[in-house]
């Protein structure tokens, strides 16, 4: 179990580059299994979960290689096998096998998948949306999903992000249209659909509602490069913001940071966004400032709305800021793990319910040790760290290694002063 040692008082500053989208990765990876040939995947992050995913498509028959952030996989002798609850139930991310597995063979069998204790995380819509395709189902220990799936029409009653990347998937190959309504809009939903697109699959309305899937009878490999990751960017923003620091972060997609620059505007920070040449080349500085941060009110939803990954970033922030501030993420009543966590190094928040809370500050910070709930919120109790007096001991630190790639390095480059040991 490794631990983070983290000298706190510290402003940061410097520049920092973004790396690619850890959740459009997944999904891209993903979609490598319906694709006969080799396809190349550029900007991949150096992360446990992408790594753990690595050795799922290795034990599918697929050949991969990982070097020097470009994945390369050849899924041509791939084959529908069931994967161990060992390595499925490392990541929620897995889900996301079933509809490739099924969109290319016709049968998969699916663990349940693992991940992050932030909730009830069903995959209701993602079955569903399989059964109007045409699939059977069968759930026990295991779930086992089988059929020859024809074009349909599918309604999804929440936007669901990973329900639609795994409906996308079963369809691509499937004989006739399918329509998806309801469709999540993220990034990375439009980067997954942009890649299946480069092998070879029909899809329109992408960045839409409302996705237009045209079957194919086959897909080949294609080259593709990882957006740049939105929430990476608002995590070393609040870094910067929190510890009053200034920091410039490069390698930005300002077309998907409306909702939070939003937030950071409200609440008072200062920043300058520039875009660039092409999408993931844009520049966010944060700036110095010494003026008072304002409370806000934080509510999550789909994008282009605030992200709930970026909810316990802001929350953070809030500490810092003058007056109260409404916390309300809806979509998981889980969320609030990084507040009670915050209470311990002196917040004030009040618990109105699983969905909800109020944060009064500004309130300074005190260090603390503390064990990682899940992957944003570690990352939040880190910056958190960075700004409280003394020196904290944030334990379960490979759980922020699956999200971020040495975040420690990267901020310490910045000026903080975190030491990992094992």
């Amino acid at each position: 179990m490794s631990k983070f040692i983290v000298a706190g008082a510290r402003a940061l500053s410097g520049e920092i580059a973004v790396n690619g989208s850890k959740n459009a990765a997944l999904a891209v990876l993903a979609a490598t299994l319906l694709g006969k040939g080799q396809s190349q995947i550029e900007n991949v992050p150096e992360i446990s979960d992408v790594r753990v995913f690595l050795e799922i498509l290795k034990y599918l028959g697929a050949k991969v290689d990982f070097s020097n952030r470009v994945v390369t996989v050849d899924a041509t002798a791939a084959e529908s096998r069931q994967v161990s609850s060992e390595l499925a139930g490392q990541l929620r991310g897995s889900v996301l096998l079933a509809g490739a597995l099924l969109g290319r063979f016709g049968r998969v069998g699916l663990q349940k998948p693992g991940g992050d204790a932030i909730g009830s995380r069903p995959i209701d819509v993602h079955l569903d949306g399989f059964k109007k395709l045409g699939a059977t189902i069968r759930e026990n220990d295991l779930i086992e999903i089988e059929g020859k799936l024809e074009g349909t029409k599918i309604s999804l009653p929440i936007s669901s992000v990973t329900g639609t990347e795994n409906l996308i998937m079963a369809a691509v190959l499937a004989q006739g249209v399918t329509e998806i309504r309801m469709a999540a809009t993220e990034p990375h939903v439009q980067d997954l659909c942009d890649f299946l697109i480069a092998m070879g699959a029909k899809i329109s309305g992408v960045g839409t509602p409302t996705l237009r899937i045209t079957g194919v009878r086959f897909l080949t490999g294609a080259r593709f490069r990882i957006c740049s990751d939105e929430i990476e960017t608002v995590t070393f923003a609040v870094a910067a913001a929190v510890t009053r620091g200034q920091v410039t972060i490069h390698n930005v997609n300002v077309e998907n940071l409306d909702a939070p620059l939003a937030a950071f505007d409200r609440m008072g920070v200062k920043f300058i966004l520039q875009g660039g040449k092409n999408k993931d080349s844009g520049r966010l500085q944060i700036l110095k400032s010494d003026e008072p941060y304002r409370a806000a009110k934080i509510v999550t939803g789909v994008f282009p709305q605030l992200l709930t990954d970026e909810q316990p970033l802001l929350g953070v922030l809030a500490t810092q800021a003058e007056g109260e501030t409404l916390i309300h993420d809806w979509i998981y009543e889980g969320r609030q793990g990084y507040l009670r966590v915050l209470v311990e190094m002196g917040a004030k928040v009040v618990f109105d319910d699983v969905h909800r809370a109020r944060i009064t500050g500004p309130v300074k910070l005190k260090a603390a040790e503390i064990r990682t709930p899940d992957l944003r919120a570690g990352a939040s109790i880190l910056i958190a760290s960075l700004v409280a007096d003394g020196q904290s001991i944030i334990y379960n630190a490979e759980i922020i290694d699956r999200g971020y790639e040495r975040l420690d390095e990267r901020l310490n480059q910045l000026g903080a002063k975190i030491e990992r040991t094992e």
